[in-house]
């Protein structure tokens, strides 16, 4: 997939000012961006979160998953530290887009959990593509990550390109009532890992 950088802006926010970075798939038009402060550029390795679209927790505060709080966790742990980069990838519903992630939620509420919902619709449990990656980190010339994720299959996808993951992160927050049965099958069918057994994660992942 041939992904080509347009342009970077200063990004004030209550964290800090981050650089916003534009990319576009050059075959499809989707955009994508990247959130990077301080040095990027070094062999030290980079504090990084590889976060898919969710409208609905990013910016309409779902409670049904905890994207947006772990978007927001993950900007704070990048100010705290002063360096890091957050990769926003426009992969709404692990990938299966916006519509057909509310026609899962609709499966869902009738009974089904977020994977046989997917799968009810004739979709994989997860259908993201990280191979964007590749030549993005490439053009901001990151040469290894410490990746705040609690999904070991994302680690796997970055190694199997090429991409340097030096360490994983738990990165933990937003479980509520809401999101408990959710968390639950993301640990039981996708493999997801939680530290002291406290069932957090994603729809991000």
């Amino acid at each position: 997939m041939t992904i080509r950088y347009v342009e970077s802006s200063k990004l004030p926010t209550s964290w800090g000012m981050f650089e916003m970075h534009g990319f576009e798939e050059v075959e499809t038009g989707k955009e994508h961006v990247v959130l990077t402060m301080g040095d990027f550029d070094t062999e030290e390795p980079l504090l990084a979160r590889i976060h898919s679209e969710c409208l609905t927790g990013d910016a309409l505060f779902s409670l049904r998953c905890d994207c947006g709080a772990q978007l927001q966790h993950a900007m704070h742990r990048i100010a705290m530290e002063g360096r890091g980069a957050i990769f926003y990838l426009r992969q709404e519903g692990r990938g299966i887009g916006l519509l057909n992630k509310i026609r899962a939620y609709h499966l869902q509420d009738r009974g089904a959990d977020t994977v046989e919902a997917n799968e009810q619709l004739g979709f994989g449990a997860d259908m993201r593509d990280y191979s964007i990656l590749t030549s993005m980190i490439e053009h901001l010339g990151i040469h290894s990550i410490r990746l705040m994720t609690n999904n070991p299959r994302k680690v796997k996808a970055l190694q199997d390109l090429g991409i340097e993951v030096s360490e994983r992160l738990p990165h933990q927050s937003g479980r509520n009532p809401h999101n408990a049965k959710y968390l639950s099958t993301k640990k039981g069918k996708l493999g997801h890992l939680f530290e002291n057994g406290d069932e957090e994660s994603g729809e991000a992942g």
